[in-house]
């Protein structure tokens, strides 16, 4: 087993092209085609991480945040980025992160606090835009079932709660080959008119190569004519937060005592209480005061996440419950998640979960 193999996994809970503009995830540091003796699974990958993993032969580090995330100029090991760095390098173990594609994942970072809260009928909080595509083509209508099988079969013609989706139109195509064409169907250098269907399909945009590729693979005709567009739907699987209801109706008080216990938080700051019941949360692991108006609007009684600044407790403006438990706290279940998935997978080498803890605020 090598290193892409690990990797290809974990993309299928988390794809990285719904990893945020801003972010740096995938493999920051080492060879994917190294064989695999070990993976590391921690938040954060420091200095005390790396030896860990070269304690426990791990030369496979899966981090949650990204050990690099601006551009280094230098290594000389003169900040604690620089030193890991240079310290997984000269133990040959590399450094994979996931990051905003985990937050953006629907059973990722944010699907794992609404397990540890027991939330119910869940929902994407701020559904990510610009994830589903289209892809229009034609084919003769003898390979119309042919093709559009396998296209359902690599994933496309699925949205939300349904599958196997397309439209299709009969029509007449017409095309004239050159000398040095080798059509499949008609005569090169004669204009030859074939009864075909338009077939219109939608897809997930980290589908596209293997779209494409069952597409070429499936087609009969030697040129393939076809376009892909991308769709306004919004993807209800993908974004990030996420919004869920409770078993039961909490107060405020008896609620906040349930968040701190369950997120062994060492505090919880919050806004003012409103007295009213508790019932439907939202939540967004990290920092999350941008997503303030979208709990709002989302009706949620209480809005869980981190690194909220001094104004944005205003932002509640007496229509929602804030509730920061810290930023290492929203995340921490997150190894747990990663941990699980690749068990599932791989059973001929060591997938260790981190006994470091790298959270860097501590409470007096």
């Amino acid at each position: 087993m090598i290193i892409q193999d690990v990797i290809n996994h974990l993309e299928t809970l988390a794809p990285l092209s719904y990893a945020e503009d801003f972010d740096n995830v995938g493999l920051l540091v080492g060879d994917k085609t190294k064989e695999v003796s070990g993976v590391l699974v921690t938040l954060d990958t420091l200095e005390s991480v790396v030896d860990e993993a070269i304690a426990k032969k791990c030369n496979l580090i899966v981090s949650f945040h990204p050990i690099i995330f601006k551009g280094l100029k230098k290594l000389t090991g003169k900040t604690y980025v620089e030193r890991v760095v240079i310290k997984a390098i000269q133990h040959e173990i590399a450094i994979y992160s996931m990051h905003t594609a985990l937050d953006n994942a629907f059973n990722g970072v944010n699907g794992m606090i609404c397990e540890t809260l027991g939330l119910q009928n869940r929902n994407i909080l701020i559904p990510q835009a610009n994830t589903i595509k289209k892809l229009t083509t034609y084919v003769p209508n003898a390979e119309v079932e042919t093709l559009r099988t396998a296209l359902f079969n690599a994933g496309a013609g699925s949205i939300g709660n349904y599958s196997n989706c397309s439209f299709n139109s009969e029509g007449y195509g017409t095309f004239r080959g050159n000398e040095a064409a080798s059509p499949t169907i008609g005569t090169k250098g004669e204009t030859h008119t074939e009864e075909e269907t338009k077939i219109s399909v939608i897809f997930q945009k980290h589908l596209e190569s293997k779209i494409l590729h069952t597409l070429f693979n499936t087609h009969s005709y030697e040129e393939v004519a076809y376009e892909i567009v991308t769709i306004e739907n919004k993807n209800q699987h993908i974004g990030i937060g996420m919004v869920g209801e409770l078993q039961n109706v909490f107060s405020e008080q008896d609620f906040m005592a349930y968040v701190k216990a369950k997120f062994n938080s060492g505090c919880i700051r919050y806004s003012k209480l409103l007295e009213k019941s508790v019932k439907k949360v939202a939540v967004l692991g990290g920092s999350g005061s941008f997503a303030i108006g979208a709990a709002i609007a989302s009706g949620a009684d209480v809005f869980i996440t981190a690194d909220l600044k001094y104004h944005d407790f205003f932002a509640a403006e007496n229509k929602i419950l804030l509730l920061d438990v810290g930023h290492y706290e929203s995340e921490q279940f997150t190894k747990n998640l990663l941990v699980e998935h690749l068990m599932k997978k791989f059973t001929n080498f060591a997938i260790i979960l981190s006994k470091t803890n790298t959270n860097p605020v501590k409470y007096f």
